[in-house]
């Protein structure tokens, strides 16, 4: 049966605000939740950003549901201190956590004054990450001198079990790359003939059904107007291609180029409607790709609303549909 979480946006929300807000998506039906790990929001207008590590370790004692974070080793956060707050939250959480590890954004790395890599020094290092962090994760005692640096790290507290290491990745050769290191997949919906190689890509170069999330972004309200125009309000810098996206340094930077993005383009990015039986379709079509878990992030303001209303009448038709395999993450 395929699963629906509930997206944690920290650049919308204060912590404890998503405290509560996790609580009643618990309450709703919602089977899992996925966090964000931002430095910066992607528009002023958003205007948050709390330390996600922090807070899972809160939000996951409020709650028994399973957590996922997506997460960028190599700059802003070196990558032993990264094996060891996933050992940290697995060993406290057992059988509850994991990470997925991506090649990161400027707009959160680049606080570090570092040189942000060009895309194939990103993707290199993001692999040499997963393998650090797999090593580390393991007990080993680890030493790498590459794009990121590690001497002699060893994670003293482990879990009993180490938790799944998935690949966050939005293209298809990004999700082919990091087949043979990830346990899993979490990628971004776009349309299903976009969609589908990524994740039909990723499941050929790993050889078998490794599990696959997808996180949605959504706007839901009672009028069709009111939908749009807090997608466009909201997400708007979230539109841009990849030369755009990962690359911009500041919310100002993503503003100005929002400025120039209409409400109609905002649905190539948010799957917009008023109508409750539309949100069911789409999810429905993922569910029938053999999508194992699906997070539904609301983009606008108004989440109890959401979480209320989808809790009543989306999600109990969603957990009946079937996928082809089911996984425990």
């Amino acid at each position: 049966m395929v699963s629906i979480g509930y997206h944690a946006s920290h650049e919308q929300f204060p912590p404890s605000e998503l405290l509560r807000l996790v609580a009643a998506a618990e309450e709703a039906g919602f089977q899992a939740v996925l966090s964000s790990d931002h430095w910066a929001p992607w528009s002023t207008r958003q205007g948050h950003s709390g330390q996600a590590w922090a807070w899972l370790g809160a939000a996951m004692c409020q709650s028994s549901l399973p957590f996922g974070v997506v997460t960028a080793p190599g700059q802003r956060y070196h990558v032993a201190v990264v094996a060891q707050t996933v050992a940290t939250l697995a060993e406290m959480y057992p059988g509850r956590f994991w990470p997925a590890l991506g090649s990161g954004e400027a707009l959160n790395e680049h606080i570090t004054g570092d040189r942000w890599p060009d895309k194939p020094d990103r993707d290199e290092r993001w692999d040499q990450c997963a393998s650090v962090v797999r090593r580390l994760l393991r007990g080993e005692t680890v030493s790498h001198d590459g794009l990121v640096r590690v001497d002699r790290a060893r994670v003293w507290t482990l879990p009993a079990v180490p938790p799944p290491l998935l690949a966050a990745a939005v293209s298809e050769a990004s999700a082919r790359r990091a087949a043979g290191w990830a346990d899993g997949l979490v990628t971004m919906y776009r349309p299903l003939d976009q969609l589908r190689p990524v994740i039909e890509g990723f499941w050929e170069e790993a050889g078998e059904h490794k599990p696959v999330h997808v996180q949605v972004h959504l706007s839901w309200s009672p009028t069709e107007d009111e939908a749009l125009a807090a997608a466009h309000d909201q997400w708007r810098t979230n539109v841009f291609g990849p030369e755009l996206m990962w690359n911009l340094a500041t919310p100002e930077e993503f503003d100005a180029h929002g400025e120039r993005v209409d409400r109609d383009r905002v649905r190539e990015s948010v799957l917009v409607s008023a109508d409750l039986g539309r949100h069911r379709a789409w999810m429905e079509e993922l569910g029938e790709m053999g999508v194992d878990r699906i997070y539904l992030h609301e983009v606008g303001r108004q989440q109890r609303r959401f979480i209320d209303t989808f809790g009543d009448n989306v999600l109990p038709d969603l957990v009946s549909v079937t996928s082809g395999v089911r996984h425990p993450m």
